[in-house]
């Protein structure tokens, strides 16, 4: 089911307030729920000895909500130099922060390794060549083509831009190891939003399995092997939740395997947002207006701009009317924003209760890949976030964005060439 009945019940208490005093629409994350899921996590990993989450910074990119990450015990995982300088600000070592990018320039690559570092994990054998200097750890990422399926969302991992195939993984260490790399990681990313924890145990296996080959053939041990991200969260009602019990005991299962057959075992890292996140935010917004034509319409202060998911994907996003009971009468809607698009729609003849110019809606599961994809399309403004603390207070973790934010990189030094006299 969408987010949790603790945290609606948390929630209904302070929305009213947190529109009066903020005002509406803004992101809110639940700090309860994080830490819940957090502990959960490392929990069900604990007898793998070494185990280790790096958050994707890029499903909510906040250090207010990073801080919290770190304090259990994660990492991050990054994509980008800025990325990288945010898991920095709130303090991550070197062996805190992962970089795996795509399509990496040397600048970038640099920029991993400079001011304290990174574990570099490199998406193609042809970015060796690029790397400024010898890592001490080296990480390659792994697409095992026709071999695996995918999902919808990653689609067939031969048709991905990402990862290196299984003859260049052998080669690429080889490479490593002339270059003077003493230790090694493996990692991949295979499947988005995945709710059969079952894809997630095979991951593994094939890891492990490849790491076993790789190892025998060029004799090195990896410290680590890292699965990616990937695990789902139940967007529709009916959805059944991830097993993580049951994807921990077969990962582990299949660790102690490992071990018993060869007497070393790498550490295992993942790298989740989705399930981290995800289900512990919402967007809260007020409706201004109701349109009837060829279908009834309820308009909301908040645009795709703030969640492109609904529109982009045709993701489904759980809506409930604050302060409405479960018997009020129903009205099937399109609820939808103000930009000039027709895809900017929250939802897509829904039934929900009736509405009133003025009721607060909250839409589920924002909590990642909700803020971190807005955009400025149509000149939208992206909202303010907030955070739902265990003391049951509300802190302004991020404002919302203003006019001056949106043409500041309109003030430069001007600068015009006129080609062939420069």
């Amino acid at each position: 089911m969408p987010m949790s009945p603790e945290f609606k019940e948390r929630l209904s208490k302070i929305v009213q307030e947190a529109v009066e005093a903020f005002g509406s629409p803004f992101h809110i994350y639940d700090e309860t729920g994080i830490i819940q899921t957090c502990r959960a996590l490392n929990n069900a990993f604990a007898p793998i000895e070494g185990f280790k989450e790096y958050f994707a910074v890029k499903g909510l990119p906040n250090p207010t909500v990073m801080a919290l990450l770190k304090a259990q015990g994660f990492g991050f995982d990054c994509s980008s130099v800025p990325e990288i300088a945010l898991a920095r600000k709130i303090g991550s070592n070197a062996d805190d922060i992962m970089f795996t990018s795509n399509n990496t320039t040397r600048e970038q690559l640099k920029a991993a390794m400079d001011n304290g570092g990174s574990i570099i994990n490199l998406d193609d054998i042809s970015l060796i060549e690029k790397l400024p200097a010898v890592p001490d750890l080296l990480c390659f990422r792994y697409n095992p083509g026709a071999a695996r399926q995918g999902n919808d969302i990653i689609g067939k991992p031969e048709e991905a831009k990402y990862g290196l195939t299984r003859e260049q993984i052998f080669s690429a260490y080889e490479q490593a190891i002339s270059l003077g790399v003493k230790r090694f990681g493996l990692h991949t990313m295979m499947a988005s939003n995945e709710l059969n924890f079952q894809y997630m145990i095979d991951t593994a296996d094939m890891l492990l399995a490849l790491i076993e080959d790789v190892s025998r053939s060029l004799d090195i041990r990896f410290e680590f092997i890292n699965i990616g991200g990937g695990l789902g969260i139940p967007y529709t009602p009916n959805a059944e939740p991830f097993n993580l019990e049951g994807m921990a005991g077969g990962i582990i299962r299949s660790f102690e395997k490992f071990k018993a057959k060869n007497g070393w075992v790498p550490k295992l890292y993942m790298e989740s947002a989705r399930y981290i996140t995800g289900p512990h935010g919402v967007l809260v917004t007020s409706v201004i207006n109701h349109k009837n034509t060829y279908r009834n319409y309820v308009g909301v202060d908040a645009s795709m701009s703030a969640l492109m998911r609904p529109g982009m994907y045709g993701a489904y996003h759980h809506i409930h009317i604050h302060d409405k009971p479960e018997s009020a009468p129903l009205k099937t809607v399109d609820v939808v924003g103000a930009l000039c698009e027709n895809n900017d729609k929250f939802s897509i003849q829904r039934q929900l209760p009736e509405t009133q110019h003025g009721d607060i809606l909250i839409i589920h599961d924002t909590g990642a890949h909700g803020h971190a994809m807005g955009f400025n399309y149509n000149g939208q403004l992206r909202p303010k976030e907030l955070l739902l603390k265990t003391d049951g207070s509300i802190e302004l973790i991020r404002r919302a964005e203003t006019m001056a934010d949106y043409f500041t990189t309109l003030d430069f030094e001007p600068r015009t060439i006129t080609p062939g006299q420069n």
